[in-house]
């Protein structure tokens, strides 16, 4: 069970008073905990807390979770504001902490049993640093956070392995933070470039394919994983052709198109002068030679991008972002959030409530979180299927394939 049952309220810039209620929540079973401070004294670090590689231990009836977000707490003083940034993360934060609440309440009832408690984590380091040596959270059998790439490495660094430590919202690599006790749950970039190699080599299968560049350093991670991949699948028997475009020019490719099979182009970029100049040209080349097109994962997000050139490209990208508000798990939880909080949810509450559902149940579990690489799930906003890295934790390897049709993004794989 979680005996905590207030209600967060809608957050805008005035409405400080959510900040401070939410630092005060902790969701405990009997009995009763009190409430967490975030300036606990530092504790005296064990120099070999860093070398110890602990396997995650199953909760012995209740689950302890310890969550670490940038609520920003200082900011509700009478004399500091929140700056606009600030704003953005705190309501981030509370977003995602009600829709991962939810999903524990679900779990409370149906007997399981959960004490959840939030610490501020400031988005500063110094503060990172110091939540690492809290006993509390030292103790616990989940912690989530820190949020940001940086955070996360100090509190990870100064952690150890002693604890499962989910990254909540990061798509950062595990191999910049380098603990073995960590979760990514967001896919990495290399696992959208691995996803759309495999793609193309299974339902395409071409002879050759385009790799279009704008040249800068950035795109090096996504090409580099996608050529290892097609390598690895095709036994270095697809052609790969990678090209730094400048100003559109694509007349240097014509004479090794295909007029009559379809010609496959990944373009890793996300400059918006690049791409505006790029695609125009790639349109114009497909009218006289087929084009399939693979773009960067963040294409999803780009206003600018025109849908109509993306469409006649028979654009694909890949995503770990595909809710489908028609299946009956999405109407559910839709209608249980509104009724809980009164408001609609962002994608950081649906993150939320997919995490606390899987990992909240996977605690109980007979493999417990250290079974993550033998428990898939299915969620709201994509699907975990989580593999085991030595030295690097868990990384979730689930991307989904999308294409533009009749002017929309649908799910193809």
């Amino acid at each position: 069970m979680i005996s905590v049952q207030n209600r967060l309220l809608l957050l805008s810039g005035n409405k400080w008073l959510l900040f401070f209620c939410a630092a005060l929540i902790l969701g405990a079973c009997s009995p009763k905990v009190r409430p967490v401070s975030t300036s606990e004294k530092k504790q005296t670090e064990n120099p070999e807390n860093k070398a110890v590689e602990n396997p995650p231990v199953k909760p012995a009836g209740v689950a302890v979770i310890s969550m670490i977000l940038p609520m920003g707490l200082d900011h509700i003083k009478p004399q500091p504001t929140y700056s606009s940034a600030g704003l953005t993360k705190a309501n981030m934060s509370v977003e995602y902490y009600q829709g991962f609440k939810l999903a524990l309440d679900s779990l409370a009832a149906g007997g399981a049993s959960f004490k959840l408690q939030l610490y501020d984590s400031k988005d500063d380091a110094s503060s990172a640093h110091s939540l690492a040596y809290n006993p509390q959270i030292r103790t616990s059998n989940l912690i989530v956070g820190p949020v940001f790439p940086d955070g996360i490495k100090i509190f990870t660094a100064t952690m150890g392995n002693r604890v499962p430590i989910l990254s909540p919202l990061s798509p950062a690599s595990p191999a910049t933070i380098k603990n073995n006790n960590l979760i990514t749950v967001i896919p990495p970039l290399e696992y959208h470039a691995r996803a759309a190699a495999q793609y193309i080599y299974d339902k395409i299968n071409p002879q050759k394919i385009f790799i279009l560049r704008s040249g800068f350093s950035q795109e090096n991670d996504y090409v580099v994983n996608f050529k290892k991949t097609t390598d690895s699948l095709s036994k270095k028997k697809v052609k790969l052709i990678s090209v730094v475009i400048n100003r559109g020019q694509l007349n240097g490719l014509v004479s090794q198109l295909s007029k009559t099979e379809r010609n496959v182009f990944v373009i890793p970029a996300t400059d918006p002068v690049f791409l505006g100049v790029t695609l125009r040209s790639l349109d114009t080349l497909n009218r006289h030679f087929p084009v399939v097109l693979f773009g960067h994962p963040n294409w999803e997000k780009f206003s600018f991008l025109k849908a109509d050139i993306l469409q006649r490209l028979k654009t694909h990208i890949t995503s770990s972002d595909k809710i489908n508000y028609k299946q009956e798990a999405t109407v559910t939880f839709l209608r249980n959030y509104r009724k809980a909080y009164h408001v609609e949810p962002t994608e950081y509450a649906i993150k939320g409530f997919d995490e606390g559902l899987y990992f909240g149940k996977q605690l109980f579990e007979e493999n417990g979180i250290g079974g993550l690489d033998k428990t898939d799930f299915k969620g709201i906003h994509n699907s975990f299927h989580f593999v085991k890295k030595p030295g690097l934790g868990w990384v979730n390897a689930h991307v989904n394939i999308l294409m533009y049709s009749n002017f929309e993004l649908k799910q193809v794989e």
